[in-house]
């Protein structure tokens, strides 16, 4: 190093440069030349990486590959100013803000690589994930996202001065009474964070609650509010805190759709009762959009006021509302044929009146 700048130095006196103007435009060159090297590198090693089944060393160069440059450039702007000499109270402010500065640095490389494994788990190299999957690692991301800039924020607090320890405590006795001010806002917030963490529904799902006049497709998972577009196409603000405390059902995730219907035959048409039900759950079990490998019944169930009744549950393969009303209407055109094939028909309401002549005796009678 006394070779160094003793060379500096001489160097210095033969340009006629002041020594420290003469060192800064060194570092500033050597600068110069190590971000264009740094930028050759992180090239390099994502040709290198790509090449690769194994996707995570990818995120990882993504990452660091722009904050490297800056952390490049703080160093030597620190090394730059510590050249001159300056009073104590600037040395302070300088050191101060170099340590701002890297622990800026550190969480911005902390973000890009939750960013990064975020865009991994959601890419299509892992499979179609389901909806709520995707809604977990957004909400994952998120929260670790908020809790990495807090403590970024309190480290830098702490460099610069201010007591960390006694901000915590004050927070924690205002915190007190902002939670009682605040405790809808809360409630709500807890509500979105587990339905990120159960899931019982996501964007995209239909769902209704018995308890609420609450029905629609969910557009939006807030952290205080939850959009939902009911079937009218209005939208409907439901805070949080209110999934906490109802029942919710989510049709989305059905496997199949259920047709459980009655059908009524005439009581002349009981001799043909066996051979229809026969007949119906044989066309159910043939029937290219009914599941058969779910519960299939097809039975005399009833004697009604006007008719003998047979009812006809089954499942079919799909869960779309307009798909499922198509194959519905199918089915039950299929049974009217069967019915009417077998020469039977299907009941109406009937009512029979019997009409007793009354006899009348004695001398009413003789009148």
């Amino acid at each position: 190093m006394k070779d160094l700048g003793a060379r500096l130095e001489s160097l210095a006196v033969t340009a006629g440069l002041p020594s420290e103007t003469l060192a800064l435009l060194f570092l500033v060159s050597a600068a110069v030349i190590a971000h264009l090297v740094l930028g050759y590198l992180v090239r390099r090693l994502h040709d290198a990486v790509q090449t690769n089944s194994y996707n995570w060393d990818d995120v990882v160069v993504t990452a660091l590959a722009r904050p490297l440059r800056v952390v490049l450039w703080v160093v030597v702007a620190y090394v730059a100013i510590n050249l001159y000499v300056v009073g104590d109270s600037w040395q302070t402010y300088l050191s101060t803000t170099y340590d701002t500065l890297l622990v800026m640095v550190l969480a911005w490389i902390l973000h890009r690589l939750i960013g990064g494994a975020e865009q991994e788990l959601l890419s299509s190299r892992y499979g179609d994930s389901g909806s709520n999957d995707k809604a977990t690692v957004h909400a994952v991301a998120q929260l670790l996202r908020v809790a990495m800039w807090v403590i970024a924020g309190l480290m830098i607090l702490q460099s610069v001065g201010v007591s960390v320890s006694g901000l915590l405590a004050f927070g924690g006795i205002g915190g007190i009474a902002v939670g009682f001010a605040a405790k809808d806002l809360l409630a709500n917030f807890f509500g979105g964070l587990s339905i990120y963490l159960d899931r019982p529904f996501t964007a995209g799902d239909w769902i209704r609650s018995p308890d609420k006049q609450i029905e629609g497709t969910v557009e939006d998972i807030g952290w205080r509010l939850t959009r939902i577009r009911t079937f009218d196409q209005r939208p409907l603000y439901v805070p949080n805190a209110v999934f906490s405390q109802i029942a919710v059902e989510n049709p989305s995730r059905m496997f199949n759709r259920r047709i459980y219907e009655t059908i009524g035959i005439r009581y002349e048409d009981a001799d043909k009762m066996g051979p229809i039900v026969e007949q119906v759950k044989a066309m159910l079990l043939a029937h290219e959009e009914i599941d058969p490998s779910r519960t299939l019944i097809v039975n005399f169930v009833s004697f009604g006021p006007s008719s003998l009744d047979f009812f006809v549950y089954t499942f079919t393969r799909t869960t779309d509302w307009v798909r499922f009303h198509a194959i519905k209407q199918d089915v039950l055109l299929k049974i009217l044929e069967i019915i009417h094939a077998n020469g039977a028909d299907v009941a109406f309401p009937t009512q029979t009146l019997k009409m007793q002549q009354v006899v009348q005796t004695g001398p009413e009678a003789s009148a």
